[in-house]
């Protein structure tokens, strides 16, 4: 039962994901009873306009009792609501309590509402599919595909991907093929289900990675369509992504050159394998790829999924939710990817080391876009892979103890006497240059016999040693 001091408290709060302000019942009224069954319930206050003016509603002895015949005879399934009468600074106001409905989606007149924000948002066809197969904690991928046989499948992709799931050891497949595929739910009753087919499939099912070069967003400059199963689309894609971006190398003195790359190859192959497993397969249309001078942008059909928010993408700690789930059973167990929900942050972690790299998210009408990118005037690993410019002291000339470097390296120290816990990654950011060419500063000081490290990279510190 609410009391006064309930209703100045949802009142005072205003409209949310689970409070609506109505001053009459209609339409809208049942519309956010569907959207709010299905998402997490909310209630509805009734003789409250958005202005939390309080209007009240006048209602006889029957009128409660049509209204919840006419939520029942107009939602699909039939739900039921709690309604409360509350008198309240000498009004009638009426509360309707409505509970999360166990098995989503609800309709109203063939119509689906779920509840976002603090408004009502009609569901299109590819989301009440979504909505659906997420109450049932099943997925699209887990259903048989449609006249497909065992043999649509090809032997040898099955016969590598259990070799590498074995070799990976998080998961141990005896059997023939059919019964490990069986026992993973790839096949079922004797059946390839629709992740088997993105898998396995011999024929390309024309589910399609489009990339291209672009010199600006109209001047293609080359273009590509990639097909294949999942697994050859992240490797086709990452071969072609390689090929179109900047490489410098650094003189170690090993034998071998160290590779420095435009962008952190690792964070780029997380954010490919992201699109592939977590893409709307019920959409035709294909993922897109465009690199520029100083940016990549991934594109996939299907806007974010579960419930999961581009403000929940910013944190370390949201709850992954897979669209695909056996698609994404399949990338952990061959060790493509870690565990759920952790690529974010360790995209986040790689691009650390670029000083003015960013990772940027968004939906789109279509589904879901991501961006990396850096600035052009200011990056330096931009400097030291395309202009080579050893005035900087770029990661080429290692071999050059030139005026810029005893000069940046003599900045490092009196950034350590500041602050003797500073991070690698603080110290390229206020000298503007690579971690390459910090890490390389750093280990001359210690040649030198100037600097060592204390403890950790997380927990330790930087002492500086006086020369006698």
């Amino acid at each position: 039962m609410f009391t006064a001091k309930d209703i100045d408290i949802l009142i005072s709060k205003g409209e949310s994901e689970t409070l609506e302000l109505k001053s009459t019942f209609n339409i809208d009224v049942l519309e956010a009873i569907v959207a709010f069954s299905n998402k997490s319930g909310g209630i509805i206050l009734i003789g409250v306009n958005n202005n939390k003016l309080i209007t009240g509603v006048e209602i006889g002895s029957e009128t409660l009792k049509s209204w919840m015949n006419e939520v029942k005879t107009k939602t699909e399934p039939s739900i039921m609501v709690d309604i409360e009468e509350l008198s309240y600074s000498s009004k009638t106001i009426v509360a309707v309590i409505v509970n999360e409905y166990p098995i989503k989606p609800v309709a109203l007149k063939g119509r689906y509402f779920i509840r976002k924000n603090n408004s009502n948002h009609q569901l299109s066809l590819a989301e009440i599919n979504n909505l659906y197969h997420y109450s049932l904690q099943s997925s699209w991928d887990s259903y048989p595909y449609k006249d497909a046989t065992l043999n649509d499948l090809n032997i040898d992709k099955i016969q590598i991907f259990i070799k590498k799931v074995n070799d990976g050891e998080r998961f141990k497949l005896i059997g023939n093929w059919q019964e490990c595929l069986t026992k993973l739910k790839l096949i079922r009753n004797n059946l390839p289900t629709n992740a088997a087919m993105l898998l396995f499939s011999k024929d390309n099912l024309l589910l399609n990675v489009h990339i291209g070069r672009f010199r600006s967003p109209t001047l293609i400059v080359d273009d590509r369509m990639i097909r294949g199963d999942l697994y050859e689309l992240v490797d086709e894609t990452m071969r072609y992504i390689i090929s179109q971006i900047k490489v410098a190398f650094e003189i170690t003195g090993k034998p071998e050159r160290d590779e420095i790359f435009e962008y952190p190859l690792n964070a780029l192959r997380e954010l490919v394998i992201n699109a592939i497993i977590h893409r709307d397969y019920t959409n035709s249309s294909d993922i897109q790829i465009k690199i520029f001078d100083n940016a990549i942008t991934i594109f996939n059909p299907g806007k974010l999924y579960g419930g999961l928010t581009i403000e929940d993408l910013k944190t370390d700690t949201y709850q992954a939710q897979a669209r695909n789930k056996l698609v994404s059973e399949a990338f952990y167990l061959t060790k493509d990817i870690e565990k759920y929900g952790s690529g974010y942050r360790r995209v986040r972690e790689q691009i650390a080391d670029y000083p003015t790299m960013k990772l940027d998210f968004m939906e789109t009408s279509g589904g879901y876009l991501v961006k990396v990118s850096y600035s052009e005037q200011k990056i330096s690993i931009k400097s030291a892979i395309l202009k080579n410019d050893t005035d900087n002291d770029t990661d080429n000339d290692t071999d050059n103890d030139t005026d810029n470097s005893q000069k940046r390296r003599q900045q490092l120290i009196e950034l350590i006497k500041e602050n003797n816990t500073i991070s690698s990654k603080n110290m390229a950011t206020k000298l503007n240059v690579a971690m390459i060419t910090i890490k390389r500063d750093l280990e001359k000081l210690k040649k030198e016999g100037r600097l060592t490290r204390k403890g950790s990279e997380k927990s330790g510190y930087w002492e500086l040693i006086e020369k006698l």
